[in-house]
């Protein structure tokens, strides 16, 4: 049976370990790993981070920048850098791309949500189609202060009633405090809220109290949710199968598409 997934990508997975960029080796194994599963018959919707990232080169500089005029130039820039990436791989599995900029402020009213659901769906009825959504970085600033995209996915995944919702990180899952063990499951969010850190990467500012935040949301409507590490992309299918390396977060009320 097909299912629906939101699948999303933090910056610190997009993004190069020795250099302030793209990280293009990522990218392709995402890409690869989203293509198996969309070809499997999966409705794959791909929440990305990295398009700050993807500007730096351009302004030549070295380091994420702390001033929100320059956040929101790079990501300008970077937003077509990065969905040339995302179209040039998934076109090597015969696969494209539909791109969706979003704000929370097109998710806060029924009119402009239901725009979004309609247009995602329209996307998804295309076999060969890999929905790419990104929050439009040079007008909204919520995620680039804070989110990195974690909530706008829990938002677009609780929006289209996703069967599962994957955020991807460059940690394996949620470790308890002095544990190297991640939590295999986790019923109750409530009781591992104090387990999480604000700690971010050089590019990224979620950090794993928004993820939290996130799988409460989702999980609260129907979609179930895995925080695993992304630089293990390969072992996306394993995942969703119960098999995988990752936290676990079912959800927590009856979900119409069960």
């Amino acid at each position: 049976m097909a299912r629906r997934i939101v699948l999303k990508f933090g910056s610190g997975i997009l993004t190069s370990q020795t250099k302030p960029d793209l990280d293009a080796d990522q990218l392709e194994a995402l890409t690869a790993v989203v293509a198996k599963l969309r070809l499997a018959g999966d409705e794959c919707i791909v929440v990305s981070s990295g398009a700050v990232a993807a500007g730096l080169p351009s302004f030549r500089m070295t380091e994420r920048p702390t001033s929100m005029d320059a956040l929101q130039a790079c990501a300008a820039v970077g937003q077509t850098r990065l969905m040339h990436f995302y179209e040039t791989l998934f076109r090597q599995h015969e696969l494209h791309v539909g791109q969706l900029l979003l704000t929370h402020a097109d998710l806060e009213t029924n009119e402009r949500r239901r725009h979004v659901s309609n247009t995602l769906n329209q996307l998804l009825t295309f076999p060969h189609v890999v929905p790419v959504i990104n929050e439009n970085d040079s007008v909204a600033v919520e995620e680039l202060r804070y989110g990195d995209n974690d909530l706008l996915s829990a938002d677009v995944a609780v929006l289209m009633n996703a069967d599962i919702l994957v955020l991807l990180t460059t940690v394996d899952g949620l470790y308890p405090p002095d544990s190297k063990t991640i939590l295999p499951i986790v019923e109750d969010i409530e009781s591992v809220t104090h387990f999480a850190t604000t700690e971010k990467g050089n590019h990224s500012v979620g950090g794993m109290v928004t993820k939290l935040r996130a799988a409460r949301r989702a999980t609260a409507s129907g979609t179930a949710v895995y925080i695993a590490n992304g630089r293990n992309a390969a072992q996306l299918p394993a995942l969703l199968e119960g098999k995988g390396h990752g936290t676990y977060f079912p959800a927590t009320r009856f979900s119409p598409k069960a």
